[in-house]
C-alpha cells in the first residue's frame, strides 16, 4: 500500500476501505487535496502551544493536516459514527495527540472542552451550520473569548458576508457582528473540483481574531438593533427601526432617518445601540 506524507495511508483510500461516501444530509464534503489540507493547517498559526479543536473533521484529511502541522492537542467532534475507525486510525498513529468525540458541535460547550488554555478552532464546517456554529462561538463570551483565533471553511458567500463592508452587497447582520467581535479576513478561496463530492459553490477559508478592544455597546442591544435594521434592509432606517423609536432613536444618534441598513458604520450600529438602551433606562 502506497503511504501519504504522514506515514498513513492515502485519504482516498481510507475513505474507500470504510465505506465512506459523503452524506448530503450530514454537509459533508471531503478534501482529499494534501496540499490544500495542509495550506488551512498553516494558516491558523503556530499550533505547538495551542488546544486545537476542529469540528467535523470526517475522515480526517484536515486532522492528518493538523496533526503534521504540530498540533499537540487536538480534540476533533465528529457526529458520524461511520468515520470513528478511520479517526481511530489517527489517533494511534499519533499517540496521545488525537482526542475524538462523538458528538453534535452545536450542542458541544468548545469552551469546556479548551479548559481555560489557549484554543484555536480549525475546520471545513458543513455548509449546513457553519454559519450557526460561528455565531456561537463569536457571541459566547465576548469579554473573554475561549479562542485565540478560528481558521474557517465556509461557502464563499458566508465568508464574504463575514468579513463585508458598509455598501457592500453582503453587509448585514453577519458582518455587523463578526467586525464588532473580531478582526476577519478571506485568505483564500478553495474550487469546488478539490471536494468529493465537489460541492456546487466556491468556498474559502477565513481566519478570525479577536479584536483587543471593541466600540463600546452591549450585545443584546447591538444584535436587537441589527436584527430590526437588516430585516427590513430596502426600507429606509426610519421605518425599520420604527418598533425600537424609529426617527426619534435616529434624532438621537444624530443619523440621518432616510439612510438604509447597508449604509451604516460599524460605529454607527453600536451608537445605536447605545441609544436605544439610554431610551429605555
Amino acid at each position: 500500500m502506497t503511504l501519504s506524507f504522514d506515514g498513513l495511508p492515502p485519504l482516498r483510500d481510507v475513505v474507500a476501505r470504510h465505506g465512506l461516501d459523503a452524506l448530503k444530509a450530514l454537509g459533508q464534503n471531503f478534501l482529499f487535496d494534501l496540499n490544500l489540507t495542509q495550506k488551512i493547517a498553516r494558516s491558523a498559526g503556530p499550533l505547538d502551544d495551542h488546544v486545537v479543536i476542529e469540528v467535523g473533521p470526517g475522515p480526517g484529511g484536515l486532522t492528518r493536516a493538523l496533526l503534521a502541522s504540530g498540533a499537540k492537542k487536538l480534540i476533533a467532534i465528529e457526529r458520524d459514527t461511520r468515520c470513528l475507525p478511520a479517526l481511530a486510525e489517527i489517533s494511534a498513529h499519533y499517540p496521545g495527540r488525537l482526542e475524538v468525540i462523538e458528538g453534535d458541535a452545536l450542542k458541544t460547550d468548545l469552551a469546556e472542552l479548551a479548559a481555560g488554555a489557549p484554543t484555536r478552532i480549525v475546520a471545513n464546517l458543513p455548509y449546513n451550520v457553519g454559519t450557526q456554529l460561528l455565531i456561537d462561538w463569536l457571541t459566547r463570551d465576548v469579554d473573554n473569548p475561549f479562542w485565540s483565533s478560528m481558521t474557517l471553511m465556509f461557502q464563499k458567500e458566508v465568508g464574504q458576508r463575514i468579513v463585508a463592508k458598509p455598501g457592500s452587497n453582503h453587509y448585514g447582520r453577519l458582518g455587523v457582528l463578526a467586525g464588532w467581535i473580531a478582526e476577519a479576513e478571506i485568505l483564500f478561496d478553495i474550487p469546488p473540483q478539490a471536494f468529493n463530492p465537489p460541492p456546487k459553490v466556491t468556498s474559502s477559508v477565513v481566519h478570525l481574531t479577536p479584536r483587543p478592544s471593541r466600540i463600546p455597546c452591549r450585545l443584546d442591544d447591538l444584535e436587537r438593533i441589527t436584527q430590526a435594521a437588516f430585516g427590513q434592509r430596502r426600507k429606509m432606517l426610519r421605518q425599520s427601526l420604527k418598533p425600537l423609536g424609529g426617527e426619534a432613536l435616529l434624532e438621537a444618534a444624530e443619523i440621518d432617518p432616510t439612510r438604509r441598513a447597508e449604509t451604516l458604520s460599524l460605529e454607527e450600529f453600536c451608537l445605536l445601540a447605545r441609544r436605544w438602551r439610554d431610551a429605555r433606562s
